[in-house]
């Protein structure tokens, strides 16, 4: 839905239920004209579907968001001063359906959106 519109992943790596990706922002896109004119903030709401989209697409699996036990923003990301993030998002699974996610983005090394939460596999 935003990748490679809002957002492209630029790298990525997944190993032993950790993906680290480089994410580049269109500091352009048409969501920064209506958030906020003149003063462009990369909404939560994208961040959030950020996370879930590279999630998604390092598993090759399809989910929804069950719950989000904590959701904090430390800071704004404004595209023309910080369009490039880093992703730190570590996961487990006690079964096939349910994954429990911790995840970072950061923007010159200063955390922006922390989340801890669960998503769920659709079949």
């Amino acid at each position: 839905m935003l990748k490679d519109t809002l957002f492209k992943v630029t790298s990525l790596d997944h190993q032993k239920n950790v993906i680290t990706a480089t994410l580049e922002i269109d500091k352009n896109n048409e969501v920064f004209a209506g958030h906020f004119p003149g003063q462009p903030v990369l909404p939560g709401a994208c961040m959030l579907q950020i996370i879930k989209e590279v999630f998604e697409s390092t598993l090759t699996i399809s989910v929804r968001i069950k719950k989000a036990d904590y959701i904090k923003f430390p800071a704004l990301i404004d595209p023309r001063n910080n369009n490039i993030l880093q992703l730190t998002l570590s996961y487990k699974s006690d079964d096939t359906i349910n994954f429990y996610v911790t995840a970072d983005l950061t923007a010159q090394q200063k955390s922006c959106f922390k989340f801890k939460g669960s998503f769920v596999s659709k079949f």
